[in-house]
């Protein structure tokens, strides 16, 4: 692809962005960074400009035939915004930072998707390669940009990404050694529309394979399940509920994979540092990656046995009192909480709450009631999610205004032997940037009662 002066415009002036802008500059671009926000939401975007590069902020800039030659689209922009409408209805080309980064690659990818768990599993399939011996780059979804770093990797190295729906749509070219599929239920329907533009959104990690390229698909889900004949590469499945004939799954308690005719052991499931079916889940698929590729077992069961899970993810932040505070503020859809929950075998007093995405709460309400003892809702959909719950019969729902009295109620609410979980099953961007930020908080206000309680306790 070839980059010198072309007209390029950056829609999204977020750190992928940013990113992105810098790239192309970089290639001798002409390059226009807009976003609709104003300067005044966007902080310093403005000083980490590249030079020669334009930014126009608080509106987009008309786009007609000659004005630009090429639209690069940040994974939080709609395809239905204004300028992206134009360029598709002038034939003027849209890709997003994935696609780009991919046109610039010599390194295989290994390409990671699916409703939940990928940020687990990218983290896990990273490390893997690692410690077997390749040269790694883990980035993508995951918050490291792609376009930072790709073209410093050989085709002997690895490229481990962890792709959305939303970077997969603006795709055209992109075709991973290996595409992964973890499950897919409910989520961004806000922003496709429906299951279907969902489900085709993630398929597209594997449109573009030939049969020497694999295909990982988890055989217990069935929207995932059904794709298998859609994929032109070789299908993987993995399993937690049932034996293969071919793909990986748990047999006798042990992680075992059936591929090209021969049975690898690897290590038995205990061993896992990492807790939950769905962690197990993310583990055999991590697995399957690893093998094709031609990771020896014995390596790539070491790692398994290390690998302690990611920020932000049921994550443990401390106990006070004999309560464990758990941050899962990754739980930013129904199904992800519900996995959560079932991580745990002691009674919850949850924290949930945020942006809904356009899910259902009704399953997630049952399972509230099932293994929580308190709910603490907040946020834009706090009156939804509490009459979900009560019509699910949970008995005990605490309202909060904002998240600093959410984890105090909670904390109240505790006994000892229980955990308080944050796993908002929302998305955060009605009181928080990120599902980081949120988590930070989470774990910086109890870090602060703890720390409290060492003082009164003359620990500290």
């Amino acid at each position: 692809m070839e980059l010198k002066n072309k007209k390029i415009l950056v829609i999204g002036a977020g750190r992928s962005g940013l990113a992105v802008t810098a790239f192309l500059a970089g290639k001798g671009a002409r390059v226009t960074l807009t976003d609709i926000k104003g300067a005044d939401k966007l902080g310093d975007t403005g000083e980490g400009l590249p030079r020669g590069a334009e930014l126009c902020l608080g509106n987009y800039p008309r786009v007609t035939g000659g004005s630009f030659d090429l639209l690069v689209v940040s994974p939080g922009v709609p395809l239905t915004v204004e300028p992206v409408a134009a360029a598709r209805d002038l034939g003027i080309p849209v890709m997003g930072e994935l696609e780009l980064a991919f046109q610039f690659s010599k390194a295989p990818f290994v390409a990671i998707t699916g409703t939940n768990g990928k940020t687990t599993t990218t983290s896990l399939v990273g490390e893997i390669f690692r410690d077997a011996g390749f040269k790694t780059l883990v980035a993508g979804n995951i918050g490291l940009p792609l376009v930072t770093g790709v073209e410093q990797y050989i085709p002997e190295d690895i490229v481990v990404a962890e792709v959305s729906s939303f970077q997969l749509e603006t795709t055209a070219g992109f075709r991973p050694r290996v595409g992964v599929i973890l499950n897919i239920t409910p989520d961004h329907l806000d922003r496709h529309g429906s299951m279907t533009a969902y489900i085709a959104a993630k398929a597209r990690v594997f449109v573009n394979q030939d049969q020497g390229d694999y295909t990982v698909l988890n055989y217990d889900d069935p929207e995932t399940r059904a794709l298998e004949g859609l994929s032109p590469g070789k299908v993987i499945f993995f399993s937690r509920r049932h034996i293969l004939e071919e793909g990986v799954f748990v047999q006798d308690g042990n992680i075992t994979a059936a591929i090209n005719g021969k049975i690898i052991p690897v290590l038995p499931a205990a061993e896992l540092q990492i807790p939950g079916a769905h962690n197990l889940e993310n583990a055999l698929a991590a697995v399957a990656c690893a093998l094709v590729l031609g990771v020896a077992p014995e390596s790539l069961a070491n790692t398994l046995r290390k690998f302690s899970g990611v920020a932000h993810r049921l994550e443990p932040v401390t106990e006070i009192n004999g309560v464990k505070y758990v941050n899962d503020s990754k739980g930013t859809n129904p199904d992800a909480s519900i996995k959560a929950l079932e991580a745990f075998d002691q009674p919850i007093v949850l924290i949930a709450g945020g942006k809904n995405k356009g899910n259902d709460f009704a399953v997630f309400a049952s399972k509230v009631r099932e293994r929580a003892r308190v709910l603490v809702v907040l946020g834009q959909c706090a009156a939804e999610l509490e009459a979900a719950a009560k019509k699910a019969g949970c008995t005990t729902v605490l309202r909060a205004g904002a998240f600093p009295e959410a984890v105090e109620l909670a904390r109240q609410a505790a006994r000892p032997g229980e955990i308080v979980l944050l796993s908002p099953a929302c998305a955060s961007w009605d009181m928080f940037n990120s599902y980081e930020e949120r988590g930070d908080l989470f774990k910086e206000l109890v870090r602060q009662w703890a720390g409290q309680e060492n003082c009164l306790l003359g620990k500290a």
